[in-house]
């Protein structure tokens, strides 16, 4: 973190970014200024307190000049090392730490997790927080927020994750005692419908239609059948580069859940055979120099599936159906759990309540369905 010499002439000429961000003193260890996007400037102490990290609000840069806080932060550095009483709660705002939680944790997460992310902060984190102090919300708000979102309990399950996340690095940054995220504890809705696989009947009317589609939209029907073969997420093979396949197995180099391998089984290597390797995708764009669009694969599958009376079934629950089948064929939690990709054992527990009669007869029926 910068550290300059805070007298009055630098802190006059600290011009706002479009991030929050902090300036040290470069004399008094635990003494900076914070500037915020809008101009204004905090000064603070940042220090350790009995074994915790202390944030606290010194003057705004308004109410006091350089040399007032200086002194001021002084001695409340000396309070504390004298061991004093710890300092009330950080006065910083929830949306300033959210702000610099999104520019500074963003690195964590995919571009594409990121923007869904800030939308669903956006529409349905900061109404309700804006304007409180970071430290004074706790658990009882979190809950009381959580509950207010029943009517959307998909977007209600989608945001509290993000509020941990700025909760969590909250304590990280010094802004709430370590151990105070009020977001443990928040179950998730039960949302009906949530789930779907393929039974026996199903998967033979979408081979049926595969093999109608497949000299029209060949690419569309090949990644259709990966997902079912392979379990993967479309847009892990949406995007499969050739160098990606080795040795009989698919390298994913950067995943949902970070590197892993795929293990493909000679039905899946069969449909990546009959592949034209003409671009250094699996999938080529006709139009640019990338991999087939989103787009494209998904208005096909829209297709696919009103034609095999499947309308309620997205790609995504072809990795479902994957996964119940691996389950009734007698891999252990575990072992699905690495065929998926799945970083925590808990997310594979889910596909435990699936085993039923149904899905033991699509495990014998899907090689034979896919090939006719």
């Amino acid at each position: 973190m910068p550290a300059i010499k805070l007298n009055q002439h630098r802190v006059d000429a600290l011009k706002p970014r479009n991030f929050v961000y902090d300036m040290r003193d470069r004399d008094l260890k635990g003494f900076g200024l914070r500037i915020w996007p809008s101009g204004k400037k905090r000064y603070f102490i940042h220090s350790q307190h009995g074994g915790r990290r202390v944030w606290k609000t010194v003057a705004s840069a308004e109410s006091a000049n350089a040399d007032e806080a200086r002194a001021r932060a002084a001695a409340m550095l000396a309070a504390i090392r004298r061991g004093g009483d710890a300092p009330e709660a950080s006065e910083v705002l929830f949306e300033a730490v959210a702000d610099e939680v999104f520019t500074r944790y963003a690195r964590n997460w995919k571009p594409g997790t990121l923007k869904v992310s800030r939308n669903y902060f956006c529409n349905h984190i900061l109404p309700r927080f804006k304007g409180r102090p970071i430290a004074d919300i706790d658990s009882t708000d979190v809950r009381q927020w959580f509950t207010s979102l029943h009517a959307t309990p998909a977007a209600a399950d989608r945001s509290a994750p993000i509020l941990s996340v700025i909760m969590r690095q909250a304590e990280v940054y010094g802004y709430r005692p370590e151990g105070s995220n009020p977001c443990k504890g928040i179950k998730r809705y039960r949302r009906k419908g949530r789930e779907r696989f393929l039974t026996e009947a199903e998967i033979g009317s979408l081979a049926a239609v595969l093999r109608r589609f497949e000299a029209d939209r060949p690419q569309q029907v090949a990644i259709v059948k990966l997902l079912l073969l392979t379990g993967c997420r479309a847009s892990e093979v949406r995007t499969l580069k050739w160098n990606h396949r080795r040795e009989g197995q698919l390298f994913l180099p950067d995943s949902k859940t970070g590197p892993r391998t795929v293990w493909l089984s000679s039905a899946a290597r069969a449909v990546m055979d009959g592949l034209p390797q003409t671009a250094r995708w699996m999938f080529p764009s006709r139009r640019i120099d990338g991999p087939l669009s989103h787009g494209a694969l998904d208005e096909a599958w829209r297709q696919i599936r009103e034609e095999a009376d499947l309308r309620d079934v997205r790609l995504h629950d072809l990795r479902h159906s994957y996964a119940s089948m691996a389950l009734m064929h007698g891999e252990t939690v575990l072992t699905i759990g690495r065929l998926l990709g799945h970083r925590h054992p808990v997310t594979t527990l889910k596909y435990t309540h699936w085993a039923d009669a149904t899905v033991r007869e699509a495990v014998e029926a899907v090689g034979a369905a896919l090939e006719g």
